[in-house]
């Protein structure tokens, strides 16, 4: 038994966290640099003298805490800033800084987005059952509404889509189903946009990907679509005979008024069938046969 399970592309959606390299250099340098400069000039000998490194000791996680809100966006990110759980701004791409306890940031990737959309199961006007996969292509035009306008967009827009899929469907035929997959498509996005738009998303297309029919359905297809290549080749045949039939008529009809043209289409046959060894010809004057004719004609006439 054949494997029928389809393998889809998983989408992959990660922060990639380029400002921890840069924390650790503003967190490290400094406070190395802070306790060799206090080493070198105190030079702690005594108890006294290592007393003097506690400012230096407390100092420390108050720096990490500082340090800490150093952030990096790459290109396709926006930062989501907010302040005490209000919206502040969108920054990024490149350095931004979060202020440590008041501020917390939601990185948004904007580029184009894939989403797949699988066995959905639908049902036509003409009541035929099909699974219908497909797969959905969105971006985030709008950062500080993805975020504050719904709580998970990307579940939200596959979900939407995944509905809207199936309005459309059920208000088509089987044959407006596989024949008009484009004016399908372009009416799911318009329908898809139309919503998402106050979510800060914008729907750049959807794509069916595949249409499955029952298995008794496809054999009628089949063999419906052999009765029609067969009866184009049977129209075909019957077109092509008739205007064999047509010229042979008016070729007839030349011959008839001009009686040269019928003995040299004689010669030429005859010529045919001479370049064969294997071929006997034997030859009856064209001129016995009209004579012929002409006595049989003028012995009716007198009898």
């Amino acid at each position: 038994m054949t494997n029928t399970n389809k393998v889809y592309a998983q989408p992959t959606e990660q922060h990639i966290s380029l400002g921890k390299g840069l924390r650790g250099i503003l967190f490290y340098v400094p406070t190395i640099l802070l306790f060799l400069l206090l080493f070198v000039f105190l030079k702690p000998t005594n108890y006294k003298n290592i007393r003097s490194f506690i400012p230096a000791l407390i100092f420390t996680p108050f720096w990490s805490v500082i340090v800490g809100g150093v952030r990096v966006a790459a290109e396709w990110e926006r930062g989501v800033i907010l302040r005490l759980g209000k919206f502040q701004a969108v920054r990024g791409g490149g350095v931004l800084y979060v202020i440590p306890i008041f501020e917390s940031v939601s990185f948004i990737d904007i580029r184009t987005k894939v989403i797949n959309v699988p066995h959905q199961k639908v049902i036509t006007r003409d009541n035929v059952p099909a699974e219908i996969d497909s797969a959905l292509f969105f971006m985030v035009s709008d950062p500080e509404k993805a975020v504050t306008s719904i709580q998970d967009f990307r579940f939200a827009v596959s979900e939407y889509a995944q509905a809207a899929l199936r309005d459309v469907i059920g208000g088509l035929t089987l044959d407006e189903l596989l024949s008009e997959r484009d004016q399908i498509q372009t009416r799911i996005v318009e329908i898809v946009e139309e919503q998402v738009r106050d979510w800060g998303l914008h729907i750049d297309a959807i794509r069916l990907q595949d249409i499955e029919l029952p298995e008794d359905l496809k054999r009628m297809m089949s063999r419906q679509a052999s009765a029609e290549r067969e009866k184009r080749a049977t129209i075909t045949k019957a077109d092509g005979d008739r205007q064999a039939a047509e010229s042979l008529a008016k070729a007839a009809q030349i011959m008839t008024n001009n009686p040269i043209a019928l003995e040299l289409r004689t010669l030429q046959t005859l010529d045919g069938l001479g370049a064969s060894p294997s071929n006997t010809v034997i030859l009856f004057p064209v001129e016995m046969g009209s004579a012929i004719e002409k006595i049989k004609s003028q012995l009716s006439k007198k009898s």
